[in-house]
């Protein structure tokens, strides 16, 4: 296919998602999978120095959907162009600075939602309506009203007319999604499917907000700067958002837009960018407009976190508490930095709810480091295949137990897969830190040995294990030592190896503050985890039920029969450090200690070690082969601590 040939055929595809995602509210592909179609598209025109005329770069939003009345808008609408890089970012930064060397911007959210045009008339609300093409869009004035956060009536009594985005919340999905006959993508297609419904009851239902960001039109009133529109919209009652900085250079927007991007899993709205806009108003009249964007605006998007690929198929596994959960296949997609082949499924409900069978096409989510998930169904193919919740256990063929939305197998003691996986977690690097211990080992233990409890590890011989495939004398020698050096354990450390059922590191390490045995441990009520901070209800009912089974208990007394040895944390009244209520940078190499290890001396010196460098570090921390955080450390201004210092002040 020669270019021009794949220049129209970009905008056949184009155009096909375009009718899908606003005319239909129904995307097939996701919104990087459309960008990249984009400015595939955006490249050749470039290139080839032409433009087509049905070209889709040269229009604003989509057609007016049917059913809806036409509006035309008051003041035309323009979309924003977007960078792809902080390179891409810096390079506009610095054009816009050329035009006026001395302006300074502004950033806020780049929000995830449907885009709405609100007129007010003597303070009344009067009428909303759809972005649609630009120049006309969608009458959703009943639709809107429906939007609780809106205000009806504000203080400024002339005419005004607002911009901002209709959003569905991840709370508001989540609840909508409890009852839901077929549940929810996700917030962006939960708001356009709610607003661009002709039954205004419906839009009710989806309980949406609305968040105000631009002041189109504002009768008797003139602003000279986004600063003065913002706080104005916020004197007038309008949502909008919990986020506007103002900045001067590049270094300083680079680390907040890192700020936001490692925060922005726990908002509550879903954004994928962040929105820069020249803070004077004057100059931005000076850069002036392309016939689709305005110069003095650009828009960051971050690394995509949505994508479509393949289920191909989806096994269950036993976990070490018995509970059987389901994994999809995925046909390999690179998203967020990694090779995704595999997502995580809830359960049957959750399957039959998002519609999805093998063979189809989904649409997947991956959050920072969180495993990926799967959102719901892109497109099912002709040869489908149904999922089914499987009657009996895939690893001990035992009769499974249904419980609420899972299914549990019961034995215990006999299935292969939860004995492993209870195993495995038992030696893992934050539980008893077993070296040369896999679960491949667990395996060969278990159905070698029989070994089916963790306190059978340490009667474990040299002759015992020279008999197993893959073992020689001094691998079993090597596995044998690293069991026995095991003994001498970290309080924390022995609570997270017991695997009490959603106690994780964090939590281990709290309750190893918390108790000064573990004897007190064992005694302590459920009232008394209650009271810990971070520890909900469900969590002090799994420890409290775990320290109530006598079986447990009886393994507790197995362990330390053995010579397991707990090392409890020393109580000290005051921590006398540089590093006590500061965040903390590691990167490079340590000499003569881990990674894991500087972290643990940080952490007991009151620090917190934080994954990112910003203005918000305290220190940097800097080993060998140190690479961007170093410099990106100097940049800011963050004090650095060389290897050897770091020994010193540890020491």
């Amino acid at each position: 296919m020669d270019k021009r040939a794949r220049m129209e055929f970009l905008i056949k595809e184009i155009e096909k998602h375009n009718k899908n995602y606003y005319e239909l509210d129904n995307p097939t592909i996701s919104d990087a999978e459309y960008d990249a179609l984009y400015y595939e598209l955006v490249d050749l025109e470039k290139e080839l120095n032409i433009i087509l005329p049905n070209s889709p770069t040269q229009r604003v939003g989509g057609d007016v959907l049917k059913g809806f009345k036409k509006r035309e808008h008051k003041v035309r609408l323009y979309s924003l162009n977007k960078v792809r890089s902080k390179e891409e970012l810096e390079k506009w930064i610095e054009d816009m600075k050329k035009f006026v060397p001395s302006t300074n911007f502004t950033l806020e959210y780049k929000f995830d939602g449907l885009q709405l045009v609100v007129e007010y008339e003597n303070g009344v609300y009067k009428r909303a309506t759809t972005r649609g093409n630009g120049l006309v869009g969608e009458d959703v004035t009943k639709q809107v009203k429906t939007i609780k956060s809106l205000p009806l009536t504000i203080p400024f009594k002339k005419n005004l007319i607002v911009q901002g985005e209709g959003m569905m919340t991840h709370s508001s999905l989540k609840e909508f999604n409890k009852t839901a006959l077929e549940p929810l993508k996700n917030p962006r297609n939960g708001v356009a499917g709610a607003i661009r419904n002709l039954d205004p009851k419906e839009t009710a239902k989806r309980n949406l907000d609305f968040f105000c960001y631009s002041i189109l039109k504002c009768d008797g009133k003139d602003f000279n700067t986004q600063e003065q529109m913002h706080t104005f919209l916020i004197e007038n009652g309008f949502n909008t958002g919990d986020y506007f900085k103002t900045f001067s250079s590049i270094d300083e927007v680079v680390s907040l837009i890192e700020e936001v991007d490692k925060k922005k899993a726990k908002l509550d709205i879903l954004i994928d960018g962040m929105v820069l806009k020249i803070n004077d108003v004057a100059n931005r009249e000076k850069i002036g407009y392309t016939n689709k964007f305005p110069k003095w605006a650009m828009a960051y998007k971050f690394e995509a976190e949505e994508l479509t690929t393949t289920l191909k198929d989806v096994i269950w596994q036993v976990g070490r508490t018995g509970k059987v959960t389901p994994t999809a296949l995925l046909e390999p997609v690179e998203l967020a930095g990694a090779l995704v082949q595999r997502a995580t499924l809830n359960n049957i409900d959750d399957i039959r709810r998002k519609n999805l069978s093998i063979g189809s096409r989904v649409f997947i989510r991956r959050s920072n480091e969180v495993i990926p998930e799967i959102l719901g169904l892109a497109e099912k193919s002709e040869d489908s295949k149904e999922i089914c919740e499987p009657e009996h256990c895939p690893s001990c063929n035992t009769l499974l137990t249904k419980k609420g939305v899972f299914v549990y197998c019961k034995n215990y003691y006999g299935c292969p897969d939860q004995v492993v996986a209870r195993i495995t977690h038992f030696a893992s690097r934050d539980a008893m830190n077993i070296e040369g211990f896999s679960e491949k080992t667990a395996g060969d233990l278990y159905e070698k040995l029989g070994i089916c409890e963790v306190s059978e590890l340490y009667s474990v011989k040299i002759e015992d294990l020279i008999n197993l495939e893959r073992f020689g004398q001094k691998k079993a020698k090597n596995l044998v030592d690293s069991i026995q050096n095991s003994k001498k354990v970290e309080f924390f450390r022995f609570i997270y190896a017991l695997g009490i059922l959603e106690v994780g590191i964090k939590t281990a390490r709290d309750l190893a503050k918390e108790f000064s045995s573990l004897e007190d441990l064992v005694k302590a009520k459920k009232e008394d985890f209650d009271s810990l901070k971070d520890i909900g209800e469900v969590i002090s009912g799994n420890i409290t039920d775990y320290f109530a089974d006598q079986n447990n208990i009886e393994e507790i007394r197995r362990l330390l029969k053995a010579g397991v040895e707990i090392v409890y944390p020393k109580k000290l009244s005051v921590v006398n450090s540089i590093f006590s209520g500061k965040k903390v940078v590691l990167t490079g190499t340590f000499e003569n200690m881990s990674r894991s290890e500087a972290t643990e001396k940080i952490i007991s010196l009151g620090g917190e070690v934080v994954s990112s460098v910003s203005k918000n570090t305290d220190f940097v921390v800097v080993g060998e082969d140190a690479g961007s955080k170093l410099e990106k450390a100097k940049a800011l201004g963050i004090k650095i601590i060389s290897d050897n210092e770091f020994k010193k002040i540890i020491n």
